[in-house]
């Protein structure tokens, strides 16, 4: 992996972990850590360094490259013809078919000695029957970091007669780079006098926060009349087939008094957004503010927000990914620390992290980062800084995004909004790196091809552009983008970043003047 940012000082304790990361075990995974080689970091078996180690978790069993049909490991025993089906189920879910993978309630539960309560999974749907002995170890660390992520401040929690209902998410990474998207909901169950919250949390390899958040709507909705009630709403959801952009499916339901419903879920337009509200960002942050932290994480730098609510710690990292594209963040993401796992932003790689507001203190004692403050009534806003941020794009380009985004005030909804500050930022792309596809040369054959890097960046006219181009092509995003454009065939691309290409070179030959 390939560091954009290298550490200065943190002295001895820095050193230590350096090591630590440096020593990663092949086949182990951080969960809510994506790269390809971002694994939990080794070592002795003690304090938050030990917990690391503890909630690492194994996805052999589901494992599927970024472009690999998904395929299940090969099982150490033969299996019986309930594990074949349960095989046969995960091919169905990893293929798309499925909404979901999993539906767990987590529940806070006293512990031996009564004294505090710990997280543990109270309600699983599916059933995982009949498995091979590693499929069922794996099932058991994954479950175990589900319950991690779903309470992950580490108090001491007591029952409450009042408790604010919260959604968020997080994501499950596997070591080769496949993501697995984890909503949750944590709400007070029914009942009466002091009870202490659950978390209802669903795994898919789908992203669609909108659409998961009204699921839970309804499972919530059937929470409250019986754990049972669950059941049948979320098995006629896993047979359903997850709809194409822009359409609905639905799905009926019954509720004792009330009937059989019909429960319509609409899938966004524009797909490649439909994980994102880039609302939230714009009401944490000004535009200038957003456009600083874009510029940091173009550049591959480390990025920790702050905050308080959990719910806006994961729109806000999701949105800042977002505004990437077409590129994607090869690094570290974490939306919400664990505090059994705050050590990590110490890592001298890459990362995008949230982390609640009483953790900060453990936060500000590093160098080389961005800090950013997402809370209401802040008086700083980049707690801390590098200092150059305002100077990594072009000026010109820099006005000319400000520029776009100031029109996101008349957006009439979320997808027009989504709309107008996505196109920003991609536009802000196809202006500094669109003109990759001429520098690509293939052999006779037309099997390979080989980007030009150096006629690449000397083709920009604009000195301050080249400058920012020079350092961009760096990055792991633009060198993964550029492999998977080289394996390709030699034609048209396709996507929305190539239509806005193709939109913007026919421009510039309109506007060129002519020769008399």
């Amino acid at each position: 992996m390939s560091e954009a940012v290298t550490r200065r000082g943190g002295g001895g304790r820095l050193k230590k972990l350096r090591n630590r990361w440096s020593e990663q075990p092949k086949h182990s995974l951080l969960p809510d850590v994506s790269g390809k080689r971002s694994a939990a970091p080794s070592g002795e078996d003690d304090g938050h360094q030990g917990a690391l180690k503890r909630f690492t978790v194994m996805w052999s069993s589901f494992r599927r490259g970024r472009k690999d049909k998904a395929k299940d490991a090969e099982p150490e025993a033969p299996l019986s013809s309930s594990a074949a089906d349960n095989t046969s189920r995960q091919q169905r879910y990893a293929s798309g078919q499925y909404f979901f993978e999993y539906l767990v309630v987590v529940s806070l539960k006293k512990t031996k000695d009564c004294k505090s309560y710990e997280p543990q999974i109270s309600y699983q749907f599916p059933k995982r029957d009949g498995m091979a002995k590693f499929q069922k170890e794996e099932e058991e660390k994954t479950l175990k970091a589900i319950t991690l992520f779903c309470f992950p401040e580490g108090i001491n929690w007591a029952p409450l007669t009042e408790y604010h209902s919260e959604t968020f998410s997080f994501v499950l990474t596997e070591i080769d780079g496949s993501r697995r998207n984890g909503y949750c909901r944590r709400l007070l169950p029914g009942g009466k006098g002091a009870r202490p919250p659950e978390a209802y949390c669903i795994i898919s390899s789908l992203a669609c926060f909108g659409l998961f958040s009204k699921i839970f709507d309804e499972v919530e909705k059937r929470r409250q009349i019986s754990m049972a009630m669950i059941y049948p709403f979320m098995q006629k959801l896993r047979e359903a087939s997850f709809p194409a952009p822009g359409h609905t499916v639905e799905i009926k339901s019954f509720i004792p008094e009330s009937g059989t419903e019909i429960i319509s879920l609409t899938r966004p337009l524009d797909s490649w957004l439909e994980h994102v509200n880039f609302a939230t960002l714009f009401g944490c942050l000004t535009d200038r503010e957003v456009l600083l932290v874009f510029a940091a994480a173009v550049l591959e730098r480390r990025i920790v927000f702050i905050a308080e609510e959990l719910g806006t710690l994961s729109q806000v990292l999701h949105a800042v990914a977002a505004l990437l594209y077409p590129f994607t963040w090869q690094h570290t993401f974490i939306s919400i620390v664990p505090e059994i796992l705050i050590d990590v932003v110490m890592a001298p790689t890459p990362y995008l992290l949230g982390v609640q507001k009483r953790l900060l203190d453990q936060v500000t004692d590093q160098g080389d980062l961005l800090v950013v403050d997402l809370s209401e009534g802040k008086k700083k806003t980049f707690i801390v800084s590098i200092g150059d941020e305002d100077s990594i794009l072009p000026p010109k380009l820099q006005a000319e995004i400000l520029e776009e985004l100031s029109s996101r005030q008349k957006a009439s909804g979320v997808e027009e909004l989504n709309r107008v500050v996505s196109q920003a930022f991609l536009h802000f792309f196809v202006k500094t790196v669109g003109h990759y596809a001429s520098h690509i040369k293939y052999d006779r054959s037309g099997e390979r091809g080989v980007f030009e890097k150096r006629s690449f960046y000397k083709a920009i006219e604009s000195k301050t552009t080249r400058h920012f181009v020079k350092n961009f092509i760096q990055t792991q995003m633009f060198d993964l983008f550029i492999q998977e454009v080289e394996q390709q065939h030699p034609g048209p691309q396709q996507g929305i970043f190539h239509k806005k290409i193709l939109e913007y070179q026919e421009k510039k030959k309109k506007d060129k003047p002519k020769k008399h």
